[in-house]
């Protein structure tokens, strides 16, 4: 498996369509050096400055809220 090191440079713009939340970024991707880690499996690692992971998180939270309110008042009520 290839793993990678994503860096965040830009948030560009955050939608969502059918259930699926699309963020688009400008990021540089590239190739992850092998390493013989015993302590875990091969992953990718998404690094991004911390004003962006605000800015993301608080668009996320926009996004889940827009979504929620698509949904029926009866799935809304928080009752399982």
């Amino acid at each position: 498996m290839k793993t990678y090191d994503i860096e965040v440079q830009r948030l560009k713009s955050i939608r969502h369509d059918k259930g699926l939340i699309e963020v688009g970024i400008a990021a540089l991707v590239l190739p992850r050096a092998a390493r013989d880690d015993a302590a875990g499996e091969a992953s990718s690692c998404l690094r991004l400055p911390a004003d962006q992971a605000r800015a993301l998180l608080a668009l996320l939270k926009q996004q889940f809220a827009e979504l929620d309110k698509l949904q029926p008042r009866s799935r809304r009520s928080g009752r399982a």
